[in-house]
């Protein structure tokens, strides 16, 4: 095998027919609501960029921290020779994993960009000669097939990236993990917990507008798109903390009333002077409730760690 194999998994039109539906259904539901992924266009990565190195966005910091302390322990605990990671992007942290796991053979990266996937593995194979990465252009909250490389495996996800689903995706997300595992495979895991409200209010807010324009980056992707005519400046970014389901939400809130089309969808959008298009949910979690999302799926939670504030947790899960 190559050293460095990228398959597409997607169909090349996947993307535009994926934001076409989002959005039709987003903008017709009440309340309207838009997924996250389509932050993510090249400026968007670049915004969410500056925002991790923000000083009130601390899951990346708290993170890192867990890794740089404790990959040791997750690669003993591991015991991995493939290393299989959902959502990859640059695979920037995946490395303190890669360098911990001293069988590993393969490296999957599964990431729905061509382009960070292919930067990354040609990186990768260049610092490590004898990894073999097989990257996958796919959408991993759908079905995935796995190549087959050695086992044990490792499947990481990173980066809090569960909290963005809903309860009910969570579940179907985690059980679809489950099917890719086998009795010695684990589940390595990240987790945003719970905290002071305030805290986690200014890590979704901050002070420079960072924050603000990654979330209105939004509007221009449609723009740009599907044809829409949005304003961004006519709405104004919104983040508050939603206790009862211990979640952030992020919004935009028309300022005005207004009347958006959207060409590609032969689609007029009303909205009301003050209404909110809900752009993000971001769960934070409990150990407790880590462990029972997990049970659920068939997994048992083995090792859990945080960061030295108890910020932010990386969890290892086995096949139960």
């Amino acid at each position: 095998m190559s050293p460095f194999v990228v398959t597409r998994t997607l169909p090349e039109d996947a993307t535009g027919a994926a934001l076409r539906a989002d959005v039709l259904e987003g903008l017709t539901g009440s309340p309207k609501t838009l997924p996250p992924k389509w932050f993510y266009d090249a400026y968007g990565s670049e915004l969410f960029e500056e925002i991790t190195a923000l000083p009130e966005y601390y899951p990346t910091r708290a993170e890192r921290e867990i890794l740089l302390a404790r990959s040791g322990e997750i690669a003993a605990a591991a015991g991995a020779r493939t290393l299989v990671e959902l959502g990859s992007g640059s695979s920037e942290k995946t490395r303190y994993l890669i360098d911990a796991l001293t069988d590993l053979r393969a490296y999957v990266p599964v990431d729905v960009s061509e382009s960070a996937l292919t930067r990354a593995g040609q990186a990768l194979v260049a610092e490590r000669p004898g990894l073999e990465v097989h990257a996958l252009i796919a959408d991993f909250t759908a079905r995935l097939v796995l190549p087959k490389t050695p086992a044990p495996r490792l499947v990481a996800f990173l980066g809090g990236t569960i909290g963005n689903l809903l309860p009910a995706e969570r579940a179907a997300f985690l059980a679809s993990v489950r099917g890719l595992l086998a009795p010695g495979d684990a589940l390595l895991l990240g987790t945003d917990l719970v905290k002071d409200e305030r805290v986690l209010v200014r890590a979704y807010d901050d002070a420079a507008g960072v924050t603000a324009a990654f979330n209105k980056n939004v509007l221009t992707v449609i723009d740009r798109e599907l044809g829409a005519d949005f304003d961004p400046a006519a709405f104004d970014h919104v983040a508050l903390w939603d206790a009862e389901h211990e979640w952030i939400e992020m919004r935009l809130r028309s300022r005005l009333a207004q009347t958006v089309k959207v060409p590609a969808l032969d689609l007029a959008v009303d909205f009301a002077a003050g209404e909110e298009l809900r752009t993000e949910v971001s769960a934070k979690f409990r150990k407790e409730g880590v462990r029972a999302e997990l049970e659920s799926a068939g997994l048992e939670l083995a090792r859990w760690w945080t960061d030295g504030a108890g910020r932010f947790a990386l969890s290892l899960s086995v096949v139960r």
